[in-house]
């Protein structure tokens, strides 16, 4: 889950940064009546979700809770049974009816046709020579798929033990097969009867364990024969088992007929309470049953209500929309007190109304289909704002979606409301650890925690089993899963309805690979090193002041984006000694310098830059002069009358913290950069001369950087840049030559980049010359 958003939990400013100009203000009332006209449609789409509301009748109690008096039924209510109780019982009602076996005639006649083909076949063996008669007999039962065995070859080749073996089976055929013979008991799948039709006994149910089946028909066939002869009645038995074909067969179809009738016959209520039973006593302990009757007494009040007044009462539906409008305008009153530029913005306004609209549709689903109560999506709403607006309102958001579920009747109870809360305001806290995607499951398992803790603590109050509370526990890690990859799928819609950059989108800008900075790294070398020096600078200062030094950093890698389009007309692109500027009049050198905010913020709209970021490219020069130019204007022609409008930025000034840190960093960078000598305290000097000159000048008049803000700034500035330009050895040439010194000596002593011969001695940043 990407971390919260660019500026997230920051005091109210005048305008988000690259929040695009403020419009003409409308009338005070027509304001404030649009937003509460999208606080009373949001309350009248939840009345509409949940039209029953919190029904007339008792309070319902939950488990666990001792009923303060007693509670009668005033009118007659059923309970009806869950869809798996009804499913379960409808089961066991099937499982009880007897299988239907119909008895098939033919069956004795096609055992008896293929004993007497057998025999025909073996028969003929006897006109045979006798050493040539086994073998014969051997072919027959191979070709009949018999088993051969030394004992069956001596019975088959004897013509008497062969004649006395076909009668048996014969005999055992003709008399068992119409008793009825099965090919496997019903024992076996549970069943303690059967149904038998059409068997000499005619139809009537039978034991599961007196049906006779192929194994017992073996046996008893057995008997027909010489009890001294095992190697006919192993042959017997191989026969029989090769030409079965029962004589009792399942009728499919009446079977799942019965079975359907028994289901049908299942009622479906639980129990039936008549108008006056007590439903639970005065200090009795609500148990489960007590719970159940309560909820279907409400729903039953509910639905009566309903049907007596025509569908809807008037005053419940007022109530019902009074109650959504309230907990509401709690959400509504925090934007208009703390968080005033959300407030007046139309976009964040409307997206947090659908927001609640959607969160209490899900609710509605997941109750119509009787899903748990801890998949409520509370979660995911506080995930979303979190991201885009901060955890504080996230939290706040998540509290009173709560609270709005937990009076509808659905969800009517302490156990729903304090669930969804504390999930939602784990989803609010836990967004804050989370900076980049893999991290999103950090942000799952602290959501499941909360869950978890929150389904322990209401077990133990409520009496519930360990069972309860782990499904409890699983149905939480789900909502928790689910709803931190929705978020992350939605956020992109969020952002860019609500026009808010996130930490996601801001690490996507920062990747060097963007084709904006690989374009400055090319063909702007200079420009991009000055980029990373001033990036490094304010997020040092934005880290130290409490500001976002995420945002800041990727601001100022666009800031100066614009001097791609002419990179050799600033001098931190330049070779040492030319300067196309020499040839130039002031006012069109003055003009090329200033095109670097218009052409920037072009290429930021080609590229498609958020406003966030658009922001330090138009407003990092505020309305400065361009001073050196102007200077040079002046002196060139003392006598002709200079516009200084000409020689100045088009601004605005900046409006965010970040974007008044980068104004800075980005002054006091370009102006170390060609400071002589730059001791630590001649770079303080710099510091507090540049930053007071931005102060007396008016330019941070429209940031909200507080003066404590401004000193820790300075202090931050002086420290990294005296860091950055510290005094370095000036190695003696032969060193370089031997080759036994640094090889990375620099130029100069004093470690100054080199800079084009026509760059003015003093500081350029500060007079708004072409360095930075």
């Amino acid at each position: 889950m990407p971390g919260e958003r660019a500026g997230a939990e920051r005091r109210a400013a005048p305008r988000e940064a690259g929040e695009p100009p403020s419009r003409p203000p409308r009338p005070r009332l027509l304001f404030h009546a649009v937003r509460f006209g999208a606080l009373l449609a949001t309350a009248v789409a939840i009345y509409l979700l949940f039209p029953a509301g919190a029904a007339p009748g008792p309070v319902v109690l939950e488990r666990g809770v001792v009923a303060p008096q007693d509670v009668i039924a005033r009118i007659p209510f059923q309970i009806p049974k869950t869809g798996e109780e009804l499913r379960r019982e409808q089961d066991e009602a099937a499982r009880g009816v007897p299988p239907v076996y119909d008895y098939r005639p033919g069956a004795a006649d096609s055992v008896l046709a293929a004993a007497r083909g057998f025999f025909a076949r073996v028969a003929q063996v006897d006109a045979l020579p006798p050493e040539q008669r086994a073998d014969a007999v051997r072919r027959v039962l191979a070709g009949s798929g018999i088993p051969t065995t030394l004992g069956g070859v001596e019975v088959l080749q004897d013509p008497a033990r062969r004649a006395a073996l076909l009668d048996a089976t014969e005999r055992a055929v003709r008399e068992q097969f119409p008793r009825g013979v099965a090919s496997g008991s019903p024992e076996r799948s549970g069943v303690s009867a059967v149904r038998v039709r059409g068997t000499v006994g005619g139809e009537g149910l039978v034991s599961a364990d007196s049906l006779r089946t192929a194994d017992a028909f073996y046996r008893t066939a057995q008997g027909y024969l010489a009890s001294s002869d095992a190697d006919a009645a192993e042959l017997q038995r191989l026969l029989l088992v090769r030409w079965f074909q029962p004589s009792l067969a399942v009728n499919e179809r009446e079977t799942e007929a019965a079975r359907a009738r028994a289901r049908s016959a299942v009622d479906s209520v639980k129990y039936r309470v008549l108008a006056g039973e007590k439903i639970v006593g005065a200090r009795e302990q609500v148990g489960a049953r007590e719970e159940e009757r309560l909820r279907a007494y409400q729903a039953a009040l509910s639905a009566r209500a309903g049907d007596e007044e025509g569908g809807r009462s008037p005053g419940r539906a007022v109530g019902s929309v009074l109650y959504n409008l309230l907990l509401l305008g709690i959400l509504g009153m925090l934007l208009r007190l703390s968080r005033l530029h959300l407030y007046a913005d139309d976009r964040s306004v409307g997206f947090v109304a659908a927001l609640v609209v959607v969160v209490a549709a899900l609710s509605a689903v997941i109750a119509r289909m009787g899903l748990p109560t801890e998949l409520l999506p509370v979660p995911f709403a506080a995930l979303l704002v979190a991201v885009l607006w901060g955890g504080r309102l996230a939290l706040a958001l998540a509290l009173v979606l709560a609270l709005i579920l937990g009076g509808q009747g659905p969800f009517l109870g302490a156990a729903v409301p304090f669930t969804a809360a504390v999930g939602g305001a784990s989803a609010a806290f836990g967004v804050r650890v989370a900076r980049r995607r893999l991290q999103t499951w950090v942000v799952v398992g602290i959501i499941s925690g909360a869950y978890a803790a929150a389904a322990i603590s209401v077990g133990l109050l409520r009496g519930w089993s360990l069972s309860e509370i782990g499904w409890s526990v699983l149905w939480g890690a789900v909502n928790a899963t689910a709803s931190s990859l929705l978020a992350v799928g939605v956020l992109p819609v969020a952002e860019s309805v609500t026009r808010v950059t996130t930490n996601m989108t801001l690490q996507e800008l920062a990747d060097p690979k963007h084709p904006l900075l690989q374009r400055l790294a090319l063909e702007a070398p200079g420009t991009y090193a000055h980029s990373i020096s001033v990036a490094n600078l304010a997020e040092a200062v934005c880290m130290a002041i409490g500001a976002n030094a995420l945002l800041a950093r990727v601001g100022v890698y666009y800031h100066d984006i614009g001097k791609v389009v002419k990179p050799q007309y600033f001098i931190e692109n330049q070779p040492k000694g030319r300067n196309p500027h020499d040839k130039l009049k002031p006012a069109t050198s003055a003009a090329i310098v200033r095109s670097h905010v218009v052409e920037g913020l072009k290429l930021a709209e080609q590229h498609r830059l958020p406003d966030s970021v658009k922001a330090f490219i138009a407003q990092h020069h505020g309305t400065q002069p361009i001073s050196f130019f102007l200077q040079q204007a002046r002196e060139s022609d003392p006598g002709a009358r200079v516009d200084p409008r000409e020689f100045a930025y088009l601004g605005p000034r900046p409006q965010t913290k970040e974007v008044a840190v980068v104004m800075l960093a980005d002054s006091v960078e370009s102006a170390a950069r060609v400071l002589p000598d730059p001791t630590p305290e001649r770079i303080r000097e710099l510091v507090e001369r540049i930053v007071g000159a931005k102060i007396a000048a008016g330019q941070l008049d429209q940031s909200p950087l507080t003066l404590r803000e401004i000193h820790r700034a300075k202090d931050v500035l002086a420290r990294a840049l005296s860091s950055m330009y510290h005094h370095r050895i000036d190695y003696p040439s032969s060193v370089g030559v031997n080759g036994s010194g640094d090889g990375d000596a620099p130029a100069s002593a004093d470690g100054a980049q080199p800079q084009a011969e026509s760059s003015p001695p003093a500081e350029p940043a500060a007079t708004g010359a072409p360095q930075g």
